[in-house]
Formats: C-alpha cells, structure tokens, sequence
C-alpha cells in the first residue's frame, strides 16, 4: 500500500500502539514503586539513524518523544540479533543524563539487517553513591553520583554478560529491586521487537521504512505550521532556582528566543556556570537535545493538540548551550539534580513564550517537584522506596484554573498511593493531600500545591528530597495573576520544628514527623476579576481560607456566603490592570533591585572567559563581593581584584 494520508496516519497509530505495549509491559513487571506506580520510565522506536518516531501516549514520562540516540548507537561497533545493549554513563552519549537512569535499546533485524531500534530508559531508586537514592544537590562529581555502566552489551545474542550483572547488583543498596526493574526493562523491549516485526507483516518492509520518513516529516511540518503563528521577533526571560548548591546562591537559567517565520533559536547565553553541585545538565551541547527543548514541545503541544511527538517534531528549532555553563557541562560534572535545571528551563520557555502570546499560554508551574525517597529499614530487611512526588500543579491559564497537585511540568509524574507507600515501608502517613492557600492568586487561579506528612519508626532512617526548590523564589503569576505559595520542608520532633528549607538529604529517628509541603503555581489575570462566587466555592473546598479570600481576591466571607456590597467596596481598591506581565514574589523582586539584568549579562560574560573548574567559585567570590557593597557596586572593579587575586586562573 501507499504510505501517504490515511495509511501514514494508520502507520503511526500502530508504531505508537507497539510503544504503548512496551510501557505497559514495563509498569506491570516493575519492582519499584517508582517505576510500577510512579511512572518515571521512557519507551521509544527509533530509527536506524537514532531518531525517536514512535512514543507511549498515555505511559510515562514525556521528556524524551524528540530523543535522538545516534550518539550512543555509534559506540557499538556492530549488532547482532539478540543483543540488547545497556548505559547510565551521562557523558557517553548524552542519552542517559544522570546516573539512576538506566537505557537499553535493542536492534530490530528483518531479514539480517536493521529496520529499526526498541529503546526506553527506567528511574533506578538507587544506584549506589554517597547517599542513599544517589542524588543530592551537595555531591561535587559524577563518581558520588552511583555505579556508572559505559555503553555495552548487557546481552549479547541473547545470552546475558553474568559479569556486568554481578557488578550492577554488587554497586547498589536494593540490588533486588533493580535487578527486577531492569528485567521488566528487557521484557519491555522484547515485546517491542515482536511488535515491529507484526507491523512489517502488515505493511511490509518497504512501507514501512518509509512510513517511518514520513511519521517524522509530518511531524515537522506540523511543528512549523504552528511556529508560524508565533509572531516575529526576539523575546527574553530568566529564571532561578533558589540555590546553586547547598547553601548556595541562586542559579541562573536566562533564554533568549528568536522567532523567524517558521523557525525557532533557543540562546541559552546568559545561564550560570558549570556549577560545583549537581545542578549540571550534560546536554553535550547538541542543539536538539531534548532536555533543552521539552519547554518546545510543550509550548507547540499546548498550542495545538493534535501534533504529533516525536524527533521531527524539534527539527525545526535549535538550542545554543555555551560549553560550560548549567546547560552544558563537562565531565566529571556532578549532573545527578539536572531534573530540576530542566524543570527551570521549560518554566523559563514557558515565560519566554508567554511573552510572544500572552493571551494562549499558562502561567507558570512551580518548578519545586520534590521526589520524596527513604531508606530505612524492617526487623529484618534494609528498604529504599520513593513515596512518590509532592509538588504542586499548573499555572492558571486563559480560560481555567492550573489543574490542581499535578499539573503542568510535573504531570506525568503519578502518586503512589498511600496504601501502597505503608505495605511496602515501616511509615504510616498523617497526611497526603492539597495544601490550603497555596495557589496564586488571579482571574484563573494557580494550581495547590500538594502536601505530604508521615512518620518515622526505626532509627537512622534517611530521607531525600530530589529537587527541592521554591522555597525562596515563588513560582510567577502572568498578566496580573500573582505568584503561588513557596514551599517548606519541616521535621517535628519531640514538639520542635526543624526548619530544612532547601536540604534534600536528612536524617531521621524513630517518632520523627517529616512534613513536606510543595510550591503553589502562578495565576492568570487579576484576582479582583475572578468570580466571587468561584472564589466562594475554593473556601467550601478547604482551598482558600476566608482571610486569604479577603487578603487575594477581596472578596468578603459571612456564614458562608459572599456579602457582596463589602466585596464590591473592597475589590473598587485593588488594581484594575496589571502592573508588570509578570509577578516574581518579593524575593525575586529584592534580588532582581541587585542583580540587574545588566549586572548579571557582565558577571556571565566575565565568568565565560574563565577556565571552567573556576567559574563556579569566581560566581561565588562576585556574588559575595556586591552583596558587600550593594547597588554600588563597581564590577569591572570587581573583575580586576580577583583577576589580581587569583594569578592561577590564567594558567589553569
């Protein structure tokens, strides 16, 4: 048949029904909760050249529908029917871009050559390193990071390499429940393969590797039918994560956006440094890694639902990622917390668009997604699990509130629930839910933030938070809309609360409550416009309390009724228009009086000249000297001392 119009689509709607069976192979063979429930796995096809066509529509993470494996396929010298080969090496590639994600692609032969390649990728709980679940924002290297598999045969024609098995569950602190996820990972596969060979009965081999074409450069055309409507022109936005390290000070992700009829450039200049903690990004500066550009793809999917995902789709944008810096580091990098760089850096798209059309896109999401894992342990057994994520959801938009608890960047990302989490770990849960006046506040609101509460039964029991954030720099609101709650992370014991702010690894003792509580998103448009009675139903719900209904919306609260000649009074006093298109929070505000966007383009251009191992300790050194001085401060002078100072960073 002709692979064109209705049997192109019938095509994809196969190659992605193939994907589909993989990820649900894969969710229901898993050991982890982390996989089984919370969904952290990827499933792709692939084409000879490494180019994903087909992905999961409903499984999964979404992160990597536009990845491209040729990198990492040319480190084999050569396949064979059977083989399936494995990494979690982020520099070896830049398809795994941190240590607990573990990939696996495995040739499709037709007739002893390849048509195409079964890959997808599984979020290990735990692969060794310094601390438990291996990630932490204080680690400085990649080798603290967990065992690291460079690219090989795990299989080889179907026999399993014993030796790298037995090296794989001797590194890590479950070497059981790995062991179980990557066996399902490799049932994933295996049900690919067959399904591949399925859809070649049905279409036959030369249909097929061009439909495979053809999938791609739909997608394409359909990525630049939609830039097309983007108005012209070069927009800039920046945001923050609220510590470059532990204790540190904030990381910059700054985006410059260039529209061009039906092409997009993506400038990642004016982004921090290579950092000395694990917010790296190992992007190996390709211009389509997908991890630059999953803002892109969300961006286009929300302006048109029916496009299609996958490495077509970005062909018609190109990111900048100056060597370096936070969005493309080089080894030996710690890059173990790139999640929440790359959570940054769509939020950053996001705004960055939402400035081009401010009337078709979101505010934003809060970027604070914190994975919540333990290791503690039974009267007879160690336990490492992830109880799942405590973030918040999606940012008001245009026409209807954010989603509420997920939402936004972090929706693909499930709860477990909270029968699971207590028959798997020795914890019992005091609450689980949305967290009351955590949304921003507009004429569509923020999405509430999610909370979580439970308590500790054995002692030296650890606990990670992967990518906490916000809880400095709030989440912003658009056009009005103000900015959601921030975040905490709290311990109660023995009736004191112990504050941990941004920490991600804690220690815990019996009767410990750790309690969690995740950022709030942004709203859309002025609170004074939103409907009292929409208001009035938020406070029925436990949403909104009535002083916050006051203090937000002006909107007064009387034995559960709105009392509307007092709101009326109330809301003739707030602003009828909005001051900024964006509203940042005052901490943002504060630090943005200092940190100028003509301050932070000479700290960036003067940290670019600078040997990489320096640059992040010349950004603290800066840092420390204006916050000395204040708005005063002289940076050429600034730039001289330590130029004066530090002899040895000429040499280096």
């Amino acid at each position: 048949m002709a692979i064109d119009g209705r049997n192109l689509q019938i095509l994809a709607n196969y190659c992605a029904a193939a994907a589909d069976a993989m990820a649900f192979t894969l969710m229901r063979t898993a050991h982890s909760t982390f996989v089984k429930e919370t969904e952290d796995f990827s499933c792709q096809i692939v084409s000879r050249s490494g180019l994903a066509f087909a992905s999961p529509r409903s499984f999964g993470a979404p992160w990597y529908s536009g990845i491209d494996y040729a990198p990492v396929l040319a480190l084999i010298e050569e396949y064979a029917e059977g083989d399936i080969c494995i990494t979690n090496d982020a520099y070896a590639g830049n398809v795994a871009t941190h240590s607990p994600d573990i990939h696996i692609w495995k040739p499709v032969f037709h007739q002893g050559e390849i048509v195409c390649f079964v890959v997808g990728h599984i979020h290990n709980t735990d692969v060794g390193g310094a601390v438990p679940a291996s990630l932490s924002r204080a680690l400085t290297d990649i080798v603290q990071e967990g065992i690291r598999i460079p690219p090989l045969k795990i299989m080889q024609q179907g026999q399993l390499n014993e030796e790298v098995a037995s090296i794989m569950r001797l590194n890590v602190r479950v070497p059981d429940q790995n062991w179980g996820d990557f066996k399902a990972q490799l049932a994933s596969v295996n049900v690919g393969e067959r399904k591949i060979h399925d859809i070649i009965t049905r279409f036959g081999i030369d249909d097929f590797l061009q439909g495979i074409e053809g999938i791609l450069d739909y997608a394409e055309a359909q990525a630049r039918t939609i830039i097309s409507t983007i108005p012209d022109g070069e927009y800039f936005y920046a945001d923050y994560a609220d510590e470059d390290g532990e204790g540190g000070y904030p990381c910059r992700i700054a985006i410059t956006l260039r529209v061009q009829g039906d092409r997009l450039e993506l400038d990642y200049t004016g982004s921090d440094p290579q950092l000395a903690s694990s917010l790296n990004m190992p992007t190996g500066g390709r211009e389509r890694h997908p991890l630059a550009l999953v803002g892109v793809t969300y961006v286009l999917s929300t302006l048109d639902r029916s496009l299609l995902l996958n490495a077509g789709t970005l062909r018609p944008t190109r990111a900048i990622l100056p060597p370096g810096t936070v969005m493309n580091c080089e080894a030996p990098a710690a890059v173990g917390m790139r999640s929440l760089t790359c959570a940054l850096s769509q939020i950053a798209t996001i705004g960055v668009f939402s400035l081009a059309m401010p009337d078709r896109l979101p505010a934003n999401s809060p970027g604070g997604n914190s994975i919540m894992n333990i290791r503690t342990q039974t009267h007879n057994r160690s336990v490492v699990a992830s109880l799942g994520p405590v973030g918040g959801g999606a940012g008001g938009t245009p026409r209807h509130d954010g989603p509420d608890g997920s939402g936004g960047l972090s929706a693909f990302l499930k709860n477990t629930p909270i029968e699971i989490n207590e028959a798997e770990v020795p914890i019992r849960f005091h609450r689980y839910g949305l967290a009351q006046d955590s949304a921003g506040a507009g004429r569509y609101r923020g999405g509430l933030a999610t909370e979580m509460a439970f308590e500790i039964f054995a002692p030296n029991t650890t606990i990670t938070a992967r990518n906490r954030n916000r809880s400095v720099f709030a989440s912003a609101g658009v056009v009005g809309g103000q900015s959601g709650a921030l975040s905490t992370f709290r311990t109660r014991r023995n009736g004191e609360v112990i504050n941990h702010g941004n920490t991600d690894v804690i220690h815990c003792q019996p009767g410990d409550v750790v309690d969690v509580r995740g950022p709030g998103a942004g709203g859309y448009g002025l609170p004074s416009q939103r409907n009292s009675e929409a208001v009035m139903q938020d406070v029925r719900c436990g949403y909104l309390s009535v002083a916050a209904a006051r203090a937000q919306y002006g909107v007064v609260v009387v034995d559960n009724r709105v009392d509307r000649e007092a709101t009326e009074r109330l809301r003739a006093d707030m602003p009828q228009q909005p001051a900024h298109h964006f509203e940042h929070g005052e901490a943002r505000q504060r630090f943005e009086t200092l940190w100028t966007p003509q301050r932070y383009r000479l700290l960036t251009t003067f940290l670019a000249t600078a040997p990489v191992s320096w640059r992040h300790f010349l950004k603290t050194q800066v840092f420390r000297a204006v916050e000395e001085t204040g708005e005063t401060a002289d940076m050429a002078q600034i730039f001289s001392d330590l130029r004066q100072r530090y002899p040895a960073m000429a040499n280096s």
